[in-house]
């Protein structure tokens, strides 16, 4: 188990290099010049000149690169070009607020999805049709335009919820409640047709089996049989699909912070890559990098537990 560990985190080691020099080079390749990016069209070539120096960007990319590089392992993710602010302070601030929605809306997500996928396994009913009704929302609808659907109804129409705004878990729990119910419905509602999709045909498969049928034979109810034995073996492709799922709510963060005007890690990044703020983007790639290898870490050493084969692959 240890030597699955470490292979996995090596690897995650190696994709996070990566993941940051590609960022790196299609920023800058992309960024023009920069430095009259940040002065504006009407400074002088010599104060152009100037900044560029400043910034260290007449030196070679490679060179700037493991600049950034080496600093980012001490944990130094430089300075917003805006605003002066240190990276890893303006991102460390923002990230409990994005994970508390996205970590929300994955568990939302993951109990629903198990209740209604177990339910929808049953084929025929009407959790079944209406499983396979939110799997057309959940596609054929945008996130941004749900949660602008629920804003109309929830808050400007009903008054149950405030249309904008973030309130703390540490200021007040009713109002963090309050605050973040509608963003998490609005990024889980896809989430939940298609795990719930994934549930159904995992249990569908898994009572076909022959341990089933013995299991049945002993006396054991169905529902015994689905929630102790079945839902073990269904489990493990239902969470490879809510990892997947947990790194698409990452960026449906983006919109829903915007729209319900979150200050999250998606609000920054919407205003750091409009403003070309390209040592804020390089820490928020770093940042999201690292949580999605953290997440795909947990979740193969939870299907790892449930799955011995899974350390032996």
């Amino acid at each position: 188990m240890l030597t699955f560990i470490l292979r996995r985190i090596a690897s995650g080691v190696v994709l996070v290099a990566v993941i940051s020099f590609l960022a790196y080079v299609l920023l800058y390749a992309a960024g023009g010049d920069i430095a009259r990016r940040i002065l504006g069209e009407t400074a002088t070539a010599e104060t152009v000149a100037k900044k560029t120096e400043e910034l260290g960007l007449n030196r070679p990319l490679l060179v700037q690169y493991w600049d950034w590089l080496t600093s980012a392992l001490t944990g130094d993710l430089g300075r917003s070009w805006f605003s002066g602010e240190l990276v890893s302070v303006s991102v460390s601030g923002r990230v409990g607020v994005t994970l508390s929605i996205v970590i929300g809306a994955t568990l939302v997500s993951a109990v629903l999805s198990i209740v209604l996928g177990v339910l929808a396994a049953r084929r025929g009913g009407w959790i079944d049709g209406l499983v396979q009704f939110l799997s057309l929302i959940g596609f054929a609808i945008p996130g941004f335009l749900i949660a602008l659907g629920l804003v109309l109804v929830f808050a400007i129409e009903l008054h149950w919820f405030k249309a904008t705004g973030f309130v703390p878990l540490t200021t007040s729990f009713s109002g963090w409640i309050a605050s973040v119910t509608l963003p998490i419905i609005a990024l889980s509602l896809g989430a939940i047709a298609t795990v719930a999709q994934q549930v159904r045909g995992s249990v569908i498969d898994a009572m076909s089996r022959d341990y089933v049928r013995t299991l049945r034979s002993r006396g054991l109810s169905t529902g015994s049989v689905v929630y102790k034995h079945v839902l073990r073996n269904a489990g493990g492709p239902a969470l490879a699909v809510l990892a997947v799922q947990f790194i698409g709510l990452l960026g449906g963060a983006v919109i829903v912070e915007q729209v319900f005007a979150i200050p999250g890690m998606g609000q920054l990044t919407v205003k750091a890559t409009t403003q070309g703020d390209i040592p804020a983007v390089m820490g928020l790639v770093i940042v999201f990098a690292i949580i999605v290898v953290v997440v795909n870490l947990l979740i193969d050493l939870v299907q790892a537990a449930l799955n011995p084969k899974v350390r032996l692959s």
